[in-house]
């Protein structure tokens, strides 16, 4: 948890840069040739870094918890966190390094980092090392199952760890395709070992693995909104055997999707878009599952506290509590971030806002707030008790939440606008050459200074949220706002209400592999048939 938030401070801090920068409100920090290595650093630390170490974190205390006992060896748990924090190190050196002269690395490749962009080797083998050890985290807590289960054969799995289990199944199927991306083809080009690669087979294996790392991001969201939100409310989770159901759809539907990143690829099938598109579209189903038994835990939780009426019980909710207001908030930025995303799913509607600023404005809905938020305002509640501290400066964490709100609510409602207008993405220029969107649009004035009061607030969000965990890690213990309960009160609808199926996960396990082999089977044998490993074919330059 300290490196994750360790990397969203310096993630925020670059974002404001280049928000700054790309909106000219304020230009003095970098030069538009030095905007996409601190992209580039916005991206990998904030997406990858910041979110998943975080996720280690929480899914490391969900195992011991849930199962009722420590991991089974210190020394491997710290053999994982030191390889992804070691993977880490070199990635950020291998970005940062562009920015400065005298060291001879460079990563300009942003967060979408597939051919024909090449960055140091350095990068590459950074992010192959972080890989192989949230490989090994997950092994982590799949060995404490493992023995839990043999102390307890007929019982049913707990909630948390069925949580952690689905997920990481999802991340080893996922993150085939981004492995062998790197491993194969990038870092033995990026080493000079080979001329070239085939961009379309990089580009397909990186969204193999780019679309499900939202589902990675977001699971942490659900793993808190589904067991720790609900006694926030000051209530019981609705429903236990909706909750499983959630996280089996999004174990099986997560990774055949990818190809809706690729819609403007001319070298895939348009049945295999159309399959990915469907996929998409079933994966809405989760997601209202998901809105339905968290507002129905809520809303117990709320007329257990007195709350009567239609809409009144939202009133009895504990708004001033930090952990539930970010939780909260952070669910209704992820509908709004849901329905934007059906407009990217669309094949004949995502035309129009391919590769425009709809993108970041959808993806700061959900990554930057659905998960970020979440992440941040769970720290308030879990934070303490792991570190034994009470929280402080509770005032500033009460006030928190709501920052971060209105600024992704400025900044996305801005991005979203200004790719209806056709402004593109990842450009430190808002315009594309012979055409310059500032003077055609009156509007786009008041979207740039839009874009940049939001990024200014979620740079203060961000700086508030730390301040609060730095001031609780260095303050003595007992001294600050008193520590909250930490058990989690029992489901109204248990484990004991669903069929023993949906424990059944090498079942589940099974037809993910088997929708990924018919979603991505014929496309990428198609690619390797057309050439996309044979050395004597034309190479692509780089």
């Amino acid at each position: 948890m300290g490196v994750s938030f360790t990397a969203l401070t310096i993630g925020a801090l670059l974002g404001i840069v280049q928000a700054l920068h790309r909106t000219n409100v304020f230009r003095g920090v970098i030069s538009s040739a030095d905007y996409y290595s601190v992209l580039t650093g916005h991206g990998v630390l904030l997406a990858l870094f910041f979110t998943i170490f975080f996720l280690t974190g929480i899914f490391t205390w969900g195992t011991s918890r849930s199962l009722g006992r420590e991991l089974p060896s210190p020394r491997f748990s710290l053999v994982w966190f030191l390889l992804m924090l070691s993977g880490a190190v070199m990635t950020a050196t291998a970005i940062f390094g562009g920015l400065v002269g005298q060291i001879p690395f460079s990563a300009d490749v942003l967060y979408t980092f597939y051919a024909p962009l090449q960055a140091h080797p350095l990068f590459y083998a950074g992010l192959a090392a972080w890989l192989v050890g949230t490989w090994l985290a997950g092994a982590d807590w799949i060995r404490a199952y493992y023995h839990w289960r043999q102390d307890n054969p007929g019982e049913r799995i707990p909630l948390q760890m069925f949580m952690i289990l689905t997920t990481m199944l999802m991340w080893y199927i996922a993150t085939l395709g981004v492995a062998v991306e790197v491993v194969f083809f990038l870092l033995p080009l990026s080493l000079g070992l080979i001329e070239s690669v085939d961009p379309l087979l990089t580009r397909t294996l990186f969204w193999f693995f780019g679309h499900p790392v939202v589902y990675f991001w977001l699971m942490p969201a659900y793993f808190a909104w589904y067991t720790v939100l609900p006694k926030l409310s000051g209530g019981r989770l609705f429903s236990d055997p909706l909750a499983r159901v959630v996280f089996i759809l999004f174990l099986i539907l997560s990774t055949p999707v990818g190809f809706h990143h690729q819609y403007a690829d001319p070298g895939v099938p348009e049945g295999f878009k159309f399959i990915a598109m469907t996929n998409t579209m079933f994966l809405l189903l989760p997601s209202f599952l998901t809105a339905f038994t968290v507002v129905a835990s809520m809303e117990y939780g709320a007329r257990q506290r007195g709350g009567t009426g239609y809409l009144g019980w939202l009133k009895a909710l504990p708004w001033g509590n930090p952990a539930f207001a970010g939780c909260a908030l952070a669910g209704i930025m992820f509908a709004a971030g849901g329905f934007s995303g059906i407009i990217n799913a669309g094949m004949n509607i995502n035309s129009l806002i391919h590769n425009t600023l709809w993108v970041p404005g959808h993806f700061h809905l959900t990554v930057g707030t659905a998960s970020a938020l979440t992440m941040m305002a769970i720290s308030y509640w879990l934070y303490p008790q792991i570190t034994g501290k009470r929280l402080q400066f509770y005032g500033i964490a009460q006030v928190q939440p709501y920052v971060w709100f209105i600024g992704m609510g400025l900044m996305s409602n801005a991005m979203h606008r200004a790719g209806l207008a056709g402004v593109p993405r990842r450009t430190a220029e808002p315009q594309y050459q012979q055409f310059d969107f500032m003077p055609v649009l009156g509007s786009m004035l008041e979207m740039r200074l839009q874009i940049a009061i939001g990024g200014s607030l979620l740079t203060l969000g961000a700086v508030m949220f730390v301040l609060v965990m730095a001031g609780t890690w260095l303050a003595e213990r007992g001294r600050g706002r008193l520590r909250v309960d930490s058990h989690l009160p029992e489901p109204i609808s248990g484990p004991s209400d669903s069929p023993r199926v949906l424990d059944n996960v090498r079942l589940w396990f099974v037809i993910a592999v088997v929708l990924v082999v018919i979603a991505y089977g014929f496309p990428i044998y198609s690619m390797v048939a057309d050439g996309a490993l044979n050395p004597a074919a034309p190479p692509f330059p780089v």
